[in-house]
């Protein structure tokens, strides 16, 4: 691998730090935003945090005009698209999402059908499909493992094909991206946890994938570390703001870095262990990492070996192939940390996967874009051995 040659990009204001909920108005009115329409789920709702973005408007000219609030766990082409009519229907200017990751991805996906002026979002997979201009979109994440605030992708169910659908543009990612500790101080121990494996996923891929470069690498360390030292604070003691703005940050790190270097095989088994078993996506990589990291050892031994220092291990006196090693050992005591802490599945076959649903996810897994990335070739025969490993 060489990165000889690289591209960077995060265009994303962030606001990061308690009370940084309290500069939205503002930061609409900088955009040029008065109506915005509120893209949310029914857990939002009855976690109280919807109540408590409503009053960052009192008393200003600007006011949310619809709130779309029927985002499922794993959104859908068959949800943007009724979303995206309700804000067409109330002449709104702008999106704010406030949610975890498939409230983002759906909020994007809104602005795709919008600002393409389409009425089905399956037009658009792919890559650099969409041209825009773009809707002003804030982000405002209630989960801290995704990074969809500074991404440039989206991930959304194509309901009626039964699999996960990438979009990935430059004019994907939000203008503005929001981190408040009271957004996930309500976070249930389990979703914490998974989430949190999320982000380490991303930085782990980002470290070790073909597109990898000097400055990723930069965010992805960053995030190890802040996972490293929060992540179980947060699970265990989820009232402190310190270990939930960490982690707001270590995902948002570690989002930035995959966003540029993208993700390997890791994510291409759990895109489709969700597709397939609906798998909550920071359960599926966390179970799958350590196999991912483990059949991409004969090329990227050398990156994983980097991982080392980030994670605090000590690597005196330890070849390249001894420190790789050790970094995924790291990894598989993280999961017995979250499995006890929490009960975070370590099986595929904990998780709700069956066995006789393993051909079909292999089949998908070697399908997905994100092997295009990965340092070692990876077949559909690969992804089921690796499978049946983590079964």
């Amino acid at each position: 691998m060489s990165n000889a040659y690289f591209e960077f990009s995060c265009p994303v204001r962030i606001l990061s730090g308690r009370a940084a909920l309290a500069n939205l108005p503002y930061e609409l009115r900088q955009l040029g935003a008065k109506k915005p329409m509120i893209v949310t789920d029914k857990g939002i709702v009855k976690a109280g945090l919807l109540e408590r973005l409503m009053e960052v408007f009192v008393g200003e000219d600007i006011q949310p005009c619809a709130v779309f609030d029927e985002t499922p766990p794993d959104s859908s082409d068959k949800v943007v698209d009724a979303a995206a009519k309700l804000y067409l229907k109330n002449g709104c200017d702008a999106l704010v999402a406030l949610g975890g990751g498939s409230v983002l991805d759906t909020a994007k996906g809104i602005n795709i059908v919008v600002s393409e002026e389409t009425d089905d979002l399956l037009e658009l997979q792919g890559v650099d499909r969409v041209q825009g201009p773009m809707e002003p979109f804030i982000a405002i994440p209630t989960t801290a493992g995704t990074g969809s605030e500074v991404t440039c992708v989206a991930v959304i169910s194509n309901v009626d094909a039964g699999v996960k659908m990438a979009f990935v543009s430059n004019r994907l990612y939000p203008d503005v991206a929001i981190l408040d500790p009271v957004m996930t101080q309500t976070v249930p121990p389990k979703i914490t946890a998974a989430t949190g494996m999320d982000a380490l996923t991303h930085a782990v891929e980002a470290v070790i994938c073909l597109q990898k470069n000097p400055v990723s690498d930069s965010f992805a360390f960053a995030a190890i570390r802040l996972i490293r030292d929060n992540l179980e604070t947060a699970v265990t003691k989820g009232s402190s703001p310190d270990a939930r703005i960490a982690m707001a940050n270590a995902a948002l790190l570690a989002g930035i870095a995959f966003s540029n270097s993208m993700v390997g095989n890791i994510h291409a088994m759990a895109h489709a262990c969700g597709g397939v078993a609906h798998v909550p996506h920071g359960v599926a990589n966390s179970i799958l990492m350590p196999v991912g990291m483990t059949f991409n050892l004969p090329k990227a031994a050398g990156y994983i070996a980097q991982l080392c220092e980030s994670m605090g291990i000590s690597v005196e006196g330890k070849d390249e192939q001894a420190r790789a090693k050790a970094a995924i050992d790291w990894v598989r005591d993280m999961q017995k940390t979250m499995h006890k802490a929490c009960g975070l599945p370590m099986k595929l076959s904990d998780a709700g996967v069956k066995e006789d649903q393993l051909e079909t996810i292999a089949t998908l897994a070697a399908d997905d874009g994100a092997v295009t990335y990965n340092p070692e070739e990876f077949t559909r025969e690969d992804a089921l051995k690796l499978l049946k490993q983590a079964f």
